[in-house]
């Protein structure tokens, strides 16, 4: 090897051991070894930043502002409910997860799918009470095991297809369903483990302070409304009984107040629901479709719910509302703003918001437009003004255009009308022209570290392709299997797995083949199981988060560090390695000569 090939290794093992024994951000590890890699003369300028223009980068990317609409019209929501119910323990959570998610991966390419989960799955948790790092490892792993099921489920058994029509003799390709044989066998093996034993090895990830351990308790009164969706549902099924850090006091019903309300109680159109909790549950209540504020206050606010949010204001010693009831004070006339709920020192008050006599030292939560902040920050009548993050009332008006549009871009997608990228793209436009999200939205909710790590990753890959590294590496250990074809099976099999985590899946597979083809060519033997060897090895990649793109967008959001991926994906690689090296000489005649593609 040259000296660019062992430099490239010198970084690789650099950064491997920064990601495993240090607390530095996986963004900053990775910029800076692609940094090394292009002042060294390894990288050249265009090689280190082509990841920033890769289209499967572009991709994810646009994703999040699909994402962004269904969030803020209530989409999400909707989708968690009738996809993911509500599960009474962590291993029916994962099942209700990881099954659709295969299923659904084997016919959708798993980068959107895995985006358009990601917050799905994180609102779930809360509400279900379960750590969001013991399901989104699952979530990319079961997209992965899903897309090995058919020539359609990843880019990388395409790309593997597409070079193999190259070769003559071959201008078919593979079948829709020929690494079938091998991928479900593969994916149900998967699967067990995960369900199985995947509980033990995940992390149990949560904030240092818990929100239920939140001092700022406030009352807050809701209505459901008449002949929404709500009304009629029980508690338990409208999912108010799942709240964290909230609960449901009583209930007003035509005059009469009914306490210690059990799951099973019916709600009913005009019902007043008293609740009592923390600031971040009344933002997830404000969400839910089929309820209102009950002060009717909010309703005579100048600006559309779609642009006001919450804002907490600490009521001084000096403001002129101090000893009046809120209606006496006339605090939407005064402030431009609606009080829908009061805290005081973790005391509950059990009077309805516009009775309640304000005190000095007081938590009014306001629902105003963000200008509010601006205007009172330096008031005297607040000590504090601030606002509540991601608090905007969603568009329910909006949530079916939205969930329309995703499944617009699934079907153009999944058809192949248009390309995954352009798909993508037209439905994030498309989000934002039906109003389902802003631009202002759009921006802040792509999550550049995620995305400047996956290009940082490819421009790594790039480096141990150029460098003559991975050629090496491929060709010595595939000649170290000699003339036996089961032995060599083995061997692709682990050469591209071992290149997958390091680089992309894609361009593993890309520095395989040829050397694979070479090999049968040489040996007499049908390049088939071969050629679903390398698509099962690239796609396969569980042990690394740089390793596959799903793997990387769930880092962050579980709040995984790198050996977590170790620790749960070592034995599914092993696991993969065995089953595959197995079964593939077993369905074809690895000692024939000739170029038949039919299992045996």
């Amino acid at each position: 090897m040259g000296w660019e090939a062992w430099f490239t290794l010198g970084v690789i093992g650099v950064i491997l051991g920064t990601l495993i024994f240090t607390r530095i951000a996986p963004d900053i590890v990775l910029i800076g070894g692609v940094t090394l890699l292009m002042l060294f003369g390894v990288l050249t300028t265009e090689r280190a930043l082509a990841g920033l223009s890769n289209e499967g980068m572009v991709t994810v990317g646009v994703l999040y502002i699909v994402v962004a609409g269904l969030r803020e019209t209530g989409g999400i929501g909707f989708l968690a409910q009738r996809i993911l119910g509500l599960p009474k323990s962590l291993q029916s959570a994962q099942i209700r997860l990881t099954v659709p998610s295969c299923v659904m991966s084997a016919f959708m390419n798993n980068t959107p799918l895995v985006a358009m989960m990601l917050p799905v799955v994180s609102e779930w948790a809360k509400k279900c009470r379960f750590s969001v790092s013991k399901l989104l490892i699952p979530l990319s792993y079961a997209t992965i095991l899903g897309g090995t099921c058919t020539l359609i489920g990843t880019s990388t058994n395409l790309v593997v297809n597409g070079m193999l029509q190259k070769q003559p003799g071959w201008e078919r390709g593979l079948g829709m369903f020929t690494v079938t044989w091998i991928g479900v066998p593969c994916a149900i093996l998967g699967l067990i483990y995960l369900i199985f034993f995947s509980r033990r090895l995940l992390p149990e990830r949560k904030p240092v302070i818990s929100v239920q351990d939140d001092p700022r308790e406030y009352t807050v009164e809701m209505m459901v409304e008449p002949g929404g969706p709500v009304a009629g549902k029980s508690i338990e099924e409208a999912g108010l009984r799942h709240l964290p850090g909230m609960y449901l006091i009583e209930i007003e019903r035509e005059g009469r107040v009914l306490a210690a309300v059990g799951p099973q109680e019916r709600l009913a159109g005009g019902d007043r629901l008293v609740f009592a909790g923390i600031v971040e549950s009344i933002v997830d209540l404000q969400k839910i479709r089929g309820l209102l504020p009950a002060t009717n206050q909010v309703f005579k606010l100048d600006a559309p719910r779609s642009k006001r949010g919450l804002i907490e204001a600490v009521v001084s010693n000096t403001c002129k509302i101090v000893g009046q009831t809120i209606r006496d004070a006339k605090f939407r006339t005064t402030y431009g703003a609606a009080v829908i709920a009061v805290g005081r020192n973790g005391e509950r008050i059990r009077k309805k918001i516009g009775d309640i006599i304000v005190e000095a030292g007081d938590t009014l939560l306001l629902e105003a437009p963000p200008s509010f902040v601006e205007q009172h920050r330096n008031s005297r009548d607040f000590y504090l003004v601030s606002q509540v993050e991601d608090s905007t009332p969603p568009r329910h008006d909006r949530a079916i255009v939205a969930v329309a549009i995703l499944g617009g871009m699934v079907v153009a997608a999944g058809t192949n009308l248009l390309p995954m990228m352009h798909a993508a793209m037209l439905a994030a436009g498309l989000m934002i022209i039906t109003r389902c999200c802003t631009t202002t939205v759009a921006r802040r909710s792509v999550d550049w570290q995620v995305l400047t790590i996956i290009a940082a990753s490819m421009g790594l890959g790039y480096a141990v392709e150029d460098s003559g590294l991975a050629q090496v590496v491929a060709a010595d250990i595939i000649a170290m299997a000699g003339s036996h074809p089961w032995l060599l099976i083995f061997v692709v099999y682990g050469v591209t797995m071992v290149l997958t985590e390091l680089i992309t899946n894609n361009a593993a597979a890309a520095l395989v083949f040829p050397i694979a083809f070479t090999a049968s060519q040489r040996l007499g033997i049908d390049f088939t199981p071969f050629a679903v060897t390398i698509m099962m090895a690239a796609s396969a990649s569980f042990s690394t988060p740089i390793g596959y793109a799903t793997n990387l967008m769930v880092y962050g959001p579980g709040g995984y560090r790198f050996t977590d991926y170790f620790r749960v994906g070592i034995p599914l690689n092993v696991a993969m390695w065995l089953t595959t090296s197995l079964l593939v000489p077993l369905l074809w005649n690895v000692e024939a000569t000739g170029g038949g593609a039919t299992p045996s």
